[in-house]
């Protein structure tokens, strides 16, 4: 019987090349790959909305997010995902589906979603301006301050998309999470799109 051997490599291994890219000069959008993060969805079971709302709280210590909101914890990052569902994101995979499974035993059903999604992060002074021509998300830091999210598309391709901590600079961050069979694609779209600002590419383990 022949044996197999499983190598986990990122969806983006082939396609993000590390370096400048685009316009010379100083760059206006830093594009990088957010890896080593775990990924598990939960969805309130039927009736048991409130149930879970206080399961989150006790293992989290903040309320999860109700509306279209990222809310931090102090080793997670929960992200709304649609009515009565959220993202558990945590660095190394910290928050994995059988830790959390017995704090939410009866309120919700979990999936691990770690290995399904990639997770991009954009920043820069032109990232709002290339986002744009990707979105129909009005990313004005007056309607998508810290901390909001949407679940919509861009380039017709399905996204969960939430404003991080802005950088040290004080320039804003974007993450955007995307199933990860569709991730290649978009990332090449978003370098397209970017090139004319200048880009700077790279990946990271470092969640903002």
């Amino acid at each position: 019987m022949v044996d197999f051997s499983w190598e986990v490599r990122s969806p983006l291994d082939r396609a993000l090349v590390a370096g400048p890219y685009g316009a010379q000069g100083e760059a206006g959008v830093s594009l990088s790959e957010i890896r080593n993060v775990g990924l598990v969805q939960l969805m309130a079971r039927r009736g048991k909305a409130g149930e879970m709302a206080k399961a989150a709280k006790a293992q989290f210590g903040v309320v999860a997010p109700e509306t279209p909101k990222a809310v931090g914890a102090s080793d997670a990052t929960l992200i709304w995902s649609g009515p009565d569902q959220f993202f558990v994101l945590s660095k190394g995979g910290k928050h994995t589906m059988e830790a959390l499974l017995p704090g939410f035993a009866g309120s919700a059903s979990l999936c691990d979603q770690s290995h399904a999604r990639a997770l991009i992060s954009v920043s820069g002074d032109k990232a709002r301006a290339m986002l744009a021509k990707l979105s129909s998300i009005d990313l004005h830091p007056e309607l998508f301050a810290v901390g909001a999210a949407a679940a919509t598309s861009m380039d017709h391709t399905s996204i969960t998309l939430w404003r991080g901590k802005d950088r040290a600079d004080g320039q804003a961050v974007f993450n955007l999470l995307v199933f990860a069979t569709f991730a290649e694609s978009l990332w090449h779209t978003m370098l397209d799109s970017a090139a004319e600002y200048g880009v700077t590419i790279g990946h990271s383990e470092e969640l903002v």
